[in-house]
């Protein structure tokens, strides 16, 4: 269950309130006794992508970059 606080405790005890947060703790930070913020601990960091995961898995034919054939055309214009 999320605990309320306010915003100047929030300012006050940020670095324990993310502390607590990072442990699990869901903090709801409210101005005026209304909630406006909603702190929730990160799953984790992103991944570092790799590049070249289908290296040799897939060709690009020769003609890719052909101009593509009249009836071709015509069918992604709605001419067909």
């Amino acid at each position: 269950m999320a605990s309320i606080i306010n915003i100047h405790e929030a300012k006050t005890h940020l670095s324990r309130i993310v502390e607590e947060v990072a442990a699990g703790r869901e903090v709801i930070i409210a101005k005026a006794g209304r909630g406006v913020a909603k702190l929730v601990p990160l799953d984790g960091l992103p991944k570092a992508k790799k590049l070249g995961g289908l290296k040799g898995k897939m060709t690009v034919p020769d003609d890719f970059n052909a101009p593509l054939e009249p009836e071709v055309i015509a069918a992604f214009e709605g001419r067909s």
